[in-house]
């Protein structure tokens, strides 16, 4: 049980050289690394004294999500501000970016990651297709609300809002629905959409608004039956033939696993094989996509980022955290390599 609960607890704390001192309790597997010890947690954001990068990085790097929130809730309850806002005014960049999305509930920062990605001036809208995709239908309403709550407008809006022509279509479907997440599935289905999917895809308007229909609506075990059936229909992947609709690609990329092609693959699969392509994108084009290398580790680092790790391995007879630490530099670099369960940082 956490040493923080109470208003006396916090202002029993020691507040030494402006360093606040949290008492956490024992670390409770972060990483699996199974240590017992009590755990200090210093929030080390100084006013006027500067902020030191290797301190905070220890101490949000190694922290579970329930320290994470104690530590957001001391920090509060002592000097009246709010953690989120304090890392974004002390610190910048891509550091800045992973710190605070860190500190977050997960809702929140997709929520934020969503927000943040719509605002942009070439926006990604594989992002918001993954995010929408990859996610159980409770994940996504989750997501949802956390926007709502945030930003007082729904999701939904703004992706029509801040979207246009087949993006705005596509995105709209895929963001509104709340999918069946069973394993039951209809064959008959299956068949009869693939060869609605084949021509539309190879169509010459190619309106596409079934296979948007289709994508948006269908649960994932079906999507798969579906995906399986137009391979042995017409031998060849359904991606091959949609030239240009990169946002359907990552639609279909998220739901499918394109290892086995499992009509009822499990959500796992889909995550680590879907993630494991980001990552290898990010880490070998040229120079290191950061911010998609912080989405993806974050996303994933309390979650199944020890089934990415491995198949990471697998497939570039490299671990992670070396190619990480060989496509990226100094406080970020350290910050991920904390993430990804290095020990060197640790208090």
């Amino acid at each position: 049980m956490p040493l923080i609960s109470s208003r006396m607890t916090l202002t029993s704390l020691g507040i030494v050289d402006n360093l606040v001192i949290v008492e956490l309790g024992p670390k409770v597997g972060f990483h699996e690394r199974g240590k017992e010890e009590e755990l200090r947690a210093g929030i080390v954001i100084v006013a006027g004294w500067g902020t030191d990068e290797k301190a905070v990085i220890s101490i949000l790097g190694y922290r579970n999500l329930s320290q994470r929130r104690l530590i957001r809730e001391a920090y509060r309850e002592i000097y009246r501000e709010d953690l989120f806002s304090e890392l974004q005014s002390e610190f910048s960049g891509h550091l800045e970016k992973a710190l605070t999305h860190w500190i977050l509930d997960p809702v929140d920062h997709v929520a934020l990651l969503v927000h943040s990605e719509l605002r942009k001036l070439n926006p990604n809208h594989g992002v918001i297709a993954e995010i929408a995709c990859i996610r159980s239908p409770e994940d996504l309403l989750a997501v949802k609300r956390a926007y709502r709550s945030r930003y007082r407008r729904s999701m939904e809006e703004d992706v029509a809002s801040l979207t246009s022509g087949n993006a705005r279509k596509i995105l709209v479907a895929l963001a509104s629905p709340f999918r069946y997440d069973g394993d039951e599935i209809s064959e008959q289905t299956a068949v009869w959409e693939a060869s609605i999917l084949h021509e539309e895809i190879h169509g010459i308007d190619r309106n596409l608004e079934e296979t948007v229909r289709i994508l948006s609506t269908r649960s994932k075990a079906q999507l798969n039956a579906t995906f399986n059936h137009y391979r042995d229909i017409y031998n060849t992947s359904i991606t091959k033939g949609l030239k240009g609709d990169s946002i359907l690609k990552t639609a279909i990329r998220c739901i499918k696993d394109p290892m086995k092609y499992q009509a009822k693959a499990r959500v796992i699969m889909i995550d680590v094989f879907i993630h494991l392509q980001v990552l290898r994108r990010a880490i070998t084009n040229v120079g290191t996509d950061q911010e998609v290398l912080s989405r993806v580790v974050i996303s994933s680092a309390e979650k199944d980022l020890k089934h990415i790790k491995e198949a990471f391995l697998e497939r570039n007879n490299v671990s992670l955290e070396e190619a990480v630490a060989g496509g990226t530099s100094g406080d970020y670099r350290d910050f991920i390599l904390a993430l990804l369960g290095s020990d060197d940082l640790l208090l």
